[in-house]
């Protein structure tokens, strides 16, 4: 098997790397993290650059081959290494999974502006929400509630990485102490409780 490496920011707080190292943790599968300090911009260096067309993390490297955005990532891997899937195998529901993903990336921009990921990964607190972000939230909301109604445990029957990115997204407003529905944030505590998330969360940080 050729030797994975995944590119992730220095400060590990980088949700899209999240979503990758969880997808690989949830495989079993051996690969190296190599941190890139984003600040320092090494991630504009020559060298990265002709590792990652879009000179952002993560990247993946397997073997000659480098592959960059994580949900493209997460599909990559779901294929060559099929074993252990990390999207649902009914085609339907995994379409929505994608769809799940596509949409918190592409959306809600003033929750991710306002909420930062150091709200998450760091504990810091944010000012209440602008007008435009609380639209945002009642948005991410409703969608939530409409994907989680009956309050299953997961998304689509039995856990899938999108599961992942959907918490992700609704701990920026209940960890910086914002209004979510109880069985929202029910959902996303227990998220946050598999253990390839904690290994994310319990990476030894440094300092601001």
């Amino acid at each position: 098997m050729s030797q994975l490496r995944l590119y992730v920011d220095s400060l590990f707080t980088s949700p899209y790397a999240m979503s990758v190292f969880v997808a690989l943790r949830e495989k079993g599968l051996a690969f190296e993290t190599v941190p890139l300090d984003l600040d320092a911009g090494q991630n504009q260096s020559a060298d990265y650059a002709q590792r990652s067309l879009t000179q952002r993390v993560p990247t993946l490297e397997h073997g000659n081959f480098t592959l960059s955005e994580s949900s493209a990532i997460t599909e990559y891997l779901d294929q060559a290494y099929p074993q252990i899937c990390v999207y649902p195998t009914d085609l339907q529901q995994r379409a929505r999974a994608r769809q799940v993903q596509a949409w918190l990336r592409s959306d809600l921009l003033p929750i991710r502006q306002e909420r930062s990921t150091l709200v998450v990964f760091y504990g810091q607190k944010m000012p209440p929400l602008s007008p435009v972000a609380q639209a945002a939230a009642g948005k991410l909301i409703t969608a939530a509630q409409a994907l989680l109604a009956g309050n299953p445990k997961y998304l689509f029957g039995e856990w899938s990485i999108a599961d992942v990115d959907l918490a992700v997204m609704l701990n920026r407003l209940i960890l910086n102490g914002d209004s979510v529905p109880t069985e929202l944030v029910v959902y996303a505590q227990r998220q946050w409780q598999r253990p390839s998330v904690q290994e994310w969360v319990n990476l030894q940080r440094p300092v601001l």
